[in-house]
């Protein structure tokens, strides 16, 4: 008998919504079934069955919200293990109630129920390897050496796919990063020990993605060494080549935006200078081979970011059909957590609301992050002569610990003749 546990699915994940069950009591499941639906703080996603065995219990029910990491929320009986029967979870109306102790040392008796022991392990005495019934026969097939395989299954369990992993002569997957604790600010003051009287304000209770931002966006103002550089760029010749880009694929229903311009000349401009493009490790300094630009999306409750994968390859058009296709699924909660999770550069662009310059908050452990502000008519000199230009204001954030002042200068003037004439995105 095995616990299913509720599974982190994002760094940032402590606890989250058992949205729906896919499967009921009884359910004979296979590796890669999808069983449950878990609301997270950045999305909803679908969590696969690990092992095969058969459904004993429900142990949370669907709709239950505030589910820590690692509870089990459901019981298996494996593939060719015993099926005994396990207790069912109380109904949330009983949940406070307590069945009287049948044993004759009431003394023993605790007094609130016990959360359930985590499965001991198989490794015991007898040298046997915690393993789920379906990696054993596979390891028998493959002759794989069960004690040599790294197991990433609840409690360190070796499964399916650290056999096939290991058959191939690759090594298994890591188990999951602990999600990062960030740093445990000074005990906060009461709104009322601040001098605004309770009673005065309406109080929103904190949800998970905003407890996230919070706690993601504190750990990097204070961990990581910072600092703006600021330019204007000319956007009259991109606006241009805008309109003529759409009218050539207004057939195929494809709208090209100033940010997809902003992404492919960021994603050029990093690789151009590829120190830019790196992330910071205590283990050395990440060079990544492609720039996966995260872009911001403003959602419901908060932000979330994701991600361009190679976008240095990818045309304004599939920039454009991708970004739109990520933003709608950002705002419906249906990202993946690999398409928003990780990316080398990020940008945030909130010139539609009118905003001139700001700085953004750098998006660990991204090097570096851009902030595009709203293009306006502005007064310019050329050839020593005033005129009138489409200026934007464009502001690099750099994590000094990877991208020297130098290193995002370069960038920038990378960047700048990109964006000034868009010809050369083109080619």
């Amino acid at each position: 008998m095995t616990d299913i546990l509720m599974p982190a699915l994002s760094p940032t994940m402590e606890e989250g919504v058992l949205a729906k069950w896919h499967v009921k009591a009884g359910d004979v499941v296979k590796a890669g079934d999808v069983i449950a639906e878990i609301e997270t703080d950045k999305a909803t996603m679908e969590v696969e069955a690990v092992d095969e065995g058969t459904i004993t219990d429900i142990l949370v029910a669907e709709g239950t919200e505030g589910v820590k990491v690692n509870t089990p929320i459901a019981r298996l009986a494996e593939e060719g293990g015993a099926a005994a029967p396990a207790p069912k979870a109380a109904p949330a109306a009983e949940a406070a109630k307590v069945e009287a102790p049948k044993a004759a040392e009431p003394a023993k008796a605790a007094a609130a129920p016990a959360p359930a022991a985590a499965p001991a392990s198989k490794a015991a005495s007898d040298d046997r390897v915690f393993s789920s019934p379906l990696a054993r026969r596979l390891a028998a097939q493959s002759g794989v050496d069960l004690k040599s395989v790294k197991g990433t299954g609840p409690h360190g369990r070796v499964v399916k796919r650290d056999v096939e992993a290991a058959g191939k002569g690759g090594t298994t997957a890591s188990a999951p990063a602990a999600a990062p604790s960030g740093i445990e600010p000074a005990k906060a003051q009461s709104l009322a020990q601040m001098g605004i009287p309770d009673g005065s304000y309406d109080l929103i209770p904190l949800d998970g993605m905003r407890k996230a931002i919070a706690r993601r966006m504190v750990g990097s103002v204070q961990q990581v060494p910072h600092f703006p550089l600021t330019i204007d760029v000319e956007i009259d010749a991109l606006l241009a080549a805008r309109v003529k880009v759409n009218a050539l694929l207004e057939k195929a229903g494809v709208k090209v935006s100033v940010n997809d311009f902003v992404i492919k000349a960021a994603a050029m401009a990093l690789k151009a200078v590829p120190e830019a493009n790196a992330s910071y490790s205590p283990e050395g300094i990440a060079m990544h081979h492609h720039a996966d630009v995260a872009m911001a999306v403003a959602i419901d409750g908060g932000l979330i970011t994701p991600i361009i994968f190679k976008a240095e390859t990818k045309t304004l058009s599939q920039i454009a059909v991708e970004s739109k296709d990520l933003a709608k699924r950002a705002r419906e909660k249906k990202l993946k957590p690999e398409e928003f999770q990780g990316g080398t550069f990020s940008v945030s662009n909130l010139g539609m609301f009118g905003i001139k310059t700001f700085s953004s908050i750098i998006n660990e452990p991204q090097g570096a992050i851009m902030s595009v502000g709203a293009g306006e008519q502005r007064p310019v000199v050329k050839n020593g002569q005033l005129a009138v230009a489409t200026v934007m204001t464009v502001t690099v954030t750099c994590d000094h610990r990877v991208v020297d002042g130098a290193t995002g200068a370069r960038f920038l003037q990378a960047f700048k003749p990109l964006i000034e004439d868009p010809v050369t995105m083109l080619a």
